[in-house]
């Protein structure tokens, strides 16, 4: 399997391709297509929806003030969700992040929530989320 045939396996199975898989995939492209395959066992539509669980893993990252993984806004809406639903999920997020113990709080998440939903709508619209920002290591992203 070439880096490009274990990106696009990425794409068709997790309807994404992480980021830091399209570096990986560089050097072992196996080991995208066996993470793929290990996501869409947990991911698939089963009692909940792929697109459910992708906007429960998207406000998780919201609460959190994660910028790496808000990006599941993205499959979500591949999966079907739509903007005002990534919206309210990520407003979960939002106040969950009230509660995660020494987090940013609610301000901070805030910010982390208009993101996700900027990325919903870049994805409903084909285009590419935006370039993330250097890493800073203190969640002050964005």
């Amino acid at each position: 399997m070439t880096p490009e045939e274990a990106n696009k396996y990425m794409e068709d199975t997790m309807l994404f391709t992480p980021r830091f898989f399209t570096t990986i995939n560089q050097m072992n492209p196996e080991a995208g297509k066996t993470f793929a395959d290990f996501y869409n066992s947990f991911w698939k539509d089963g009692a909940l929806t792929r697109a459910v669980k992708e906007m429960i893993f998207m406000a998780c990252a919201v609460s959190y003030c994660s910028p790496r993984c808000i990006v599941h806004a993205m499959p979500a809406v591949k999966a079907g969700a739509t903007i005002p639903q990534v919206f309210e999920a990520a407003c979960i997020g939002v106040i969950a992040a009230g509660f995660v113990p020494g987090g940013t709080g609610i301000p901070y998440a805030f910010e982390y929530a208009v993101k996700a939903v900027e990325i919903a709508q870049l994805t409903s619209e084909g285009k590419p989320p935006p370039p993330l920002p250097q890493p800073q290591f203190n969640r002050g992203i964005y």
